[in-house]
């Protein structure tokens, strides 16, 4: 393998604000080994991958904006928490049997320009989704991301990049209430649904069913060996 190693920290089921807490100290390492921040952490690969499922329901938009206040008071009604998140996309749904994967990699350090880091998302998705036996399984021209069956989204991505770092990344709906996505209109796109692993493989998929495989899809598109360890804390 050409790269040094990356960093996962397998969360489990957390709330979507704590892994959203994870990310940050993990870019912060990922600043300080290239320079870019205070003394380095010892110990810390510069590069992490950040795994979680979502412990309850919650509704995230980027950087496009939030919800007009009536709809975000008829989905808090709902039971789901709300909230704003630093990436591209609109509006999306993260719940319990939804694998949530923020890589924070240097991109300026693997030659990777952004677009081509989405791709290599997709293209991540897309090898998992083979390997479960989803040939279908497809990404679409630009504008559209992620990963899709037929005109159902299955990989929601959304991206941040600042000094060249990323964070945040996809959402891969494994075995996810998909009634949550009824409320919204998935990332803005108005006439497309929203699928699952589950739904397409006709068996229930959990998280917990496609971490390995996702794994080894993770270190073949990002040519890298993977390091575990536990969260860093706070």
């Amino acid at each position: 393998m050409s790269q040094a190693p990356v960093r996962v920290l397998r969360l489990g089921l957390r709330p979507y604000a704590e892994a959203l807490r994870v990310q940050e100290r993990c870019m912060g390492a990922a600043r300080a080994a290239r320079g870019c921040g205070p003394d380095p952490v010892p110990g810390l690969p510069g590069e992490s991958v950040v795994l979680s499922e979502p412990s309850g329901p919650v509704y995230a938009w980027g950087l496009r904006g939030a919800p007009e206040a009536e709809v975000a008071a008829r989905l808090r009604a709902r039971g789901a928490g709300l909230a704003a998140a630093r990436r591209g996309g609109r509006i999306t749904f993260h719940g319990p049997g939804q694998l949530l994967a923020f890589p924070v990699l240097d991109l300026r350090r693997r030659r990777l320009p952004l677009r081509g880091y989405v791709a290599a998302l997709e293209g991540l998705v897309l090898r998992l989704c083979r390997r479960l036996g989803l040939a279908a399984a497809r990404a679409l021209p630009p504008p559209f991301t992620g990963v899709w069956m037929g005109d159902s989204k299955i990989c929601a991505i959304g991206v941040h990049c600042g000094n060249h770092i990323t964070s945040h990344g996809l959402a891969l709906n494994c075995c996810t209430d998909l009634t949550w996505f009824d409320h919204i209109v998935p990332c803005g796109l108005e006439g497309k649904g929203v699928t699952s692993l589950s739904r397409e493989l006709g068996r229930h998929v959990t998280v917990d069913h496609v971490l390995e495989p996702f794994l080894d899809a993770f270190q073949e598109v990002f040519d890298c060996t993977l390091v575990f360890s536990e969260d860093p804390g706070d």
